[in-house]
């Protein structure tokens, strides 16, 4: 009997390599368009200059002016705020805080809502039921009351944002890389692996990882994007970084109350924010759709 597991594991194996590639192959032509790499560009565009803003030619994001709120102009090309501080200057500069909010409460999430949802997919039972108890309860906290409590309590800063983010980003994280082992722990390949004594180590990592993995770095991308807005939300409730360090949503509260005559002191990284998220959700729902792990397509 192992010996015909053996051999159907390894057809169904063949199998998969005969047909995947002709699949993988026309999903991508189908995926990838013109708006697809308009949005990785966009993306790459910001990551590029939060990560070189200090060598750029660019006013001092802090520096105050005696003539504030001046219109778009060949000195400040998107004008200047309420205290006359270049906006071009700090919205590269309140890049920064977004992209490190965003990709690292993202990272710190994968890792550790990773691992946990590995482990209660894999091993169900008792450890299933403790791990996705303790989701639930994270769940349960209304997210933004909770990034507010836990950044009040340790304090203002980038990180302490980050921590904070990375808390809300567990349970979810958790659950989806869990929904996705379910899917591929009683597959062919890994009941071959089972068969040919291979430890539990080893099938995690070897076998049922690669396959999860793609589908979820995909996702991750659309929680960079939610991960960014929850920063923006607490920037905008004067409970992110503190000032003068220039954030998007800082930007946006900032202007608020100047909306009716000079709208462009919100609008303009209000509208940058937008693109961001707007790019980031349709670049990370464009590899789900070419990553997602089909039944039907193996």
């Amino acid at each position: 009997m192992e010996a015909v597991a053996v051999v159907a594991a390894a057809g169904g194996a063949a199998a998969i390599e005969a047909v995947a590639p002709t699949d993988t192959g026309n999903r991508k032509k189908k995926a990838f368009g013109p708006l697809f790499w308009i949005s990785v560009g966009w993306v790459l565009l910001v990551v590029f200059l939060a990560v070189v803003a200090s060598w750029i030619h660019l006013p001092n994001p802090r520096a105050t002016a005696a003539r504030p709120r001046l219109p778009f102009s060949s000195h400040h090309l998107l004008g200047t705020d309420d205290l006359g501080r270049d906006t071009l200057s700090r919205l590269i500069y309140g890049a920064r805080v977004s992209m490190i909010v965003g990709f690292g409460s993202i990272f710190f999430g994968l890792v550790l809502g990773g691992v946990l949802g590995i482990v209660a997919g894999f091993y169900r039972g008792k450890v299933e039921t403790f791990i996705m108890g303790c989701m639930d309860v994270l769940l349960a906290f209304p997210a933004l009351v909770l990034a507010l409590a836990i950044v009040s309590f340790l304090g203002q800063n980038l990180r302490n944002v980050v921590l904070a983010i990375s808390v809300l980003s567990i349970a979810p994280i958790a659950r989806l890389i869990r929904s996705a082992t379910l899917a591929v722990a009683q597959r062919e390949f890994v009941l071959a692996a089972r068969t040919l004594g291979a430890k539990n180590l080893r099938i995690i990592t070897r076998e049922i990882l690669p396959v999860v993995i793609l589908p979820v770095m995909s996702f991750a991308l659309i929680g960079v994007a939610v991960a960014i807005v929850a920063e923006g939300a607490l920037a905008f409730l004067g409970l992110s970084v503190p000032p003068p360090t220039p954030t998007w949503g800082g930007m946006i509260a900032e202007g608020r109350i100047y909306l009716h005559q000079d709208a462009w002191i919100s609008m303009v990284p209000a509208i940058v924010l937008f693109t961001t998220v707007l790019a980031l959700n349709f670049a990370g729902d464009t590899l789900r759709s070419l990553f997602d792990v089909r039944e039907g397509a193996l």
